[in-house]
């Protein structure tokens, strides 16, 4: 008879919306979730006694918890909500109808007559209005039912069992008194210091395994070495290098610790951010004293290369050198994305039944007798979609769980750490594959020209706090590299770039920018201006100009006349965002430009900043649709007369496998550096399109790069690339 554990694992995570410095939060979602999700999912556990789940709390998100349940810091929100509502000023009337309908409209608004009757008042489409004016059309009492609405809307179904005086509320619907409101919010912040008492109480039956995230929620690969972005996506437009293993070192340890502190023992296992993992985060794990982490099915599938999903998906594996391994499991896509994007607009009963047709389906399909199912998502955010919040489809599906079979197949759920008691790893991966769970690869937080800004301001924040964080005393120190690792936290560079849209962009943006001024008032420092400017909405920059010519230049390292080099196009080499980068420029001038056959490049080098650096080196990177090359000119002397050129021998080979072709082309360097590579050494001809970086290494490690942001994209020239560009 098969047996199959089913492992929830459900993601509790909220970014640190607090300001240390003003003592204040300016997003209220922490309290709102605390009613609803918190508080629920250990409600419905205490239904089902025999029900094992594992909970994953962010610390980031438990010390909110504890932050805001015991006062000492200030929720913008609530402050908006106690104040009575005849007392409130034109602009705060303005922030109540702006801000006090941000909820699931058709599962949290449209349900209660009263919150509904508002939002249409308030009409749906405000972008450009004068919210000052629409404010006006509302009296004091829609205002403070407006107030009670906001908050009452959101508890769940657990606070609301457990309190029946919201049900009534609910059913009062309008005509609410300041005393009402005072009660809702006092049940409010009364929940929200339940629900670490709660969680530990059940852990300590042993119904429930609880676990841990890095400290503020980073993307730990890209903490160790931003360069790692590379190995899921070659073509990643990287910032400048950023190296801070101790960083992500210090965000587990301190992660382990605050749980430690909180419940009573240390975790056995860490979710990481997003999923998020790479060879080099094992042994931080293990020096953490963690013995299991998991992540999406797509690493897996990466790791093993060819893999047959049935076979290998249900069951641990072991990563990591012997002896220092980590057990690593992997989650179901398929059912761990139908409970948070399909089910809730399903009817709770046949969504039930669809989660066990799966299960039904992995039992049948899978050849071991013996199957462990990891079932991984968020726990908080996906309720807001059920019309219920979920309770229906998840007691309907925990009772049938109770029964004990699916099928002819034994069924019991299990914490991760208990499943894993009974099923060790039998299978190592000799190679664990970077990337999380979105895709496979880190391209939600780092490639978009804004992502590397803001790796590029953190590089620079975390520099010059190391430069004096030796001066500082203990407590300021402390308090100075917590904002940064509060700035290191994934949820600032989910919201930037194109991927995802929120109405609190530009908050997400301010709260990123405020952790990094944080950091300089925590260490005495004067906070740099670049730092009051929003990295939304900047005008793009132009880090390059297109050829307007064809050229013909001697490769001879002088200027041999005014017009060898006319037409042009360049690269800009000066640092963005001016006076935060500390590096000297190495070249004041970057040239580049065509010939039918050749393309040539010209670097005016700074020959003061480069005596200063042994072992540098240029690589011109190319990535066309066949493969990637690159082309490697010393800078140190004696220049050589030709660079050397790699190939990855395979499409979207850059940076990895390159192999080594030979010397490649024409170079000199005297007064500056030139250089000549024919097109068909790269395999190109008239129309091909590829992409191209200039690269500064040291020691093999990248010190620069140009553009900073984005390749070039350019096209092999044709006869015709003057008349074209001429027009222009």
């Amino acid at each position: 008879m098969k047996t199959i554990q089913l492992c929830f694992l459900w993601h509790m995570h909220q970014p640190y919306y607090t300001d240390p410095v003003e003592g204040s939060a300016s997003m209220p979602w922490v309290r709102l979730h605390a009613i609803k999700a918190y508080f629920d999912m250990a409600h419905l556990l205490e239904r089902f006694p025999t029900m094992r789940a594992t909970f994953n709390f962010t610390p980031s998100l438990l010390v909110q918890l504890q932050e805001l349940a015991s006062g000492t810091v200030k929720d913008l929100f609530l402050d908006y909500a106690q104040k009575p509502a005849a007392d409130l000023t034109q602009a705060e009337r303005a922030f109540l109808v702006r801000h006090f309908f941000a909820a699931n409209w058709a599962t949290m608004v449209r349900p209660f007559p009263r919150y509904h009757e508002l939002l249409v008042k308030r009409g749906t489409h405000i972008l450009g209005q004068d919210l000052t004016g629409l404010a006006r059309q509302f009296t004091v009492q829609e205002l403070r039912d407006l107030q009670v609405w906001h908050n009452l809307a959101w508890f769940g179904y657990g606070t609301v069992r457990r309190y029946p005086r919201l049900a009534a509320l609910r059913k009062k619907d309008r005509g609410f008194t300041e005393e009402d409101k005072q009660e809702v919010l006092r049940l409010q912040l009364q929940t929200l210091a339940e629900i670490i008492p709660s969680y530990r109480r059940l852990a300590e039956t042993g119904q429930i395994e609880l676990t841990t995230s890095p400290f503020y929620h980073p993307i730990l690969p890209l903490l160790i070495d931003t360069d790692q972005a590379r190995r899921g996506r070659p073509d990643t437009s990287l910032p400048q290098r950023f190296q801070a293993p101790a960083d992500a070192e210090a965000q587990v340890q301190q992660a382990v610790a605050l749980h430690r502190d909180l419940f009573g023992s240390a975790p056995a296992g860490l979710w990481p951010s997003e999923g998020s993992v790479c060879p080099e985060l094992i042994p931080i794990l293990r020096r953490a004293g963690l013995h299991w982490t998991a992540t999406d099915e797509g690493i897996l599938a990466r790791s093993l290369g060819g893999w047959d999903r049935a076979r290998d998906l249900y069951q641990p594996y072991l990563a990591g050198e012997a002896g220092n391994e980590l057990t690593f499991v992997f989650r179901d896509r398929e059912i761990s994305d139908a409970f948070g994007f399909i089910y809730s607009k399903a009817a709770p009963d046949s969504a039930v039944e669809d989660a066990l047709r799966r299960i039904a389906g992995v039992i049948e399909q899978a050849p071991d007798e013996q199957l462990l199912l990891p079932i991984i998502l968020d726990g908080e955010n996906p309720w807001e979609h059920y019309y219920d919040g979920g309770e229906q489809f998840l007691s309907g599906l925990y009772q049938a769980l109770d029964k004990g079979t699916i099928g002819q197949a034994r069924v019991t759920t299990a914490t991760l750490s208990q499943a894993l008691a009974t099923q060790p790893p039998t299978r190592r991966l000799d190679h664990l594959h970077s990337g999380s769970w979105i895709n496979a690869d880190f391209g939600i937080w780092l490639g978009h020209q804004e992502d590397n800004r803001g790796w590029d301001l953190i590089k620079d924040t975390r520099q010059q706090l190391t430069d004096v964080a030796d001066r500082l005393a203990p407590d300021a120190a402390r308090g100075a590299w917590n904002e940064l690792y509060a700035a290191e936290g994934s949820d600032w560079f989910w919201w930037y770039g194109d991927d995802f849209e929120t109405d609190y962009k530009a908050e997400f943006d301010r709260l990123f920018r405020t952790h990094l001024r944080n950091v300089f008032l925590r260490a005495g420092l004067p906070v740099p201006d670049y730092l009051s400017q929003p990295l939304f909405g900047l005008p793009e920059p132009h880090p390059s100009h297109d050829p307007v010519r064809l050229l013909n230049p001697t490769i001879d390292g002088l200027v041999t006349n005014f017009f060898e080099w006319r037409g042009a196009g360049s690269i800009d080499p000066a640092p963005p965002l001016g006076a935060m980068w500390k590096s000297s420029r190495l070249f004041t001038y970057l040239g580049f430009g065509f010939s039918l056959d050749r393309l040539f490049l010209r670097l005016d080098q700074n020959d003061e900043a480069l005596a200063k650096l042994a072992g540098v080196a240029l690589e011109v990177q190319f990535l066309t649709k066949q493969q990637a090359y690159k082309l490697v000119f010393p800078l140190d002397w004696p220049a050589p007369t030709a660079g050397i050129l790699w190939s990855s021998g395979q499409a979207g080979g850059a940076g990895t496998g390159l192999a080594e072709v030979g010397p490649c082309g024409a170079a000199c360097r005297r007064n500056i550096i030139e250089l000549a590579v024919p097109w068909q050494a790269l395999d190109l001809r008239s129309g091909d399109q590829f992409r191209m970086s200039l690269v500064v290494t040291q020691g093999g490690l990248e010190i620069d790069r140009y553009p900073r942001h984005h390749p070039l994209s350019l096209t092999v020239p044709d006869e015709h690339y003057e008349a074209r560009m001429w027009k222009v």
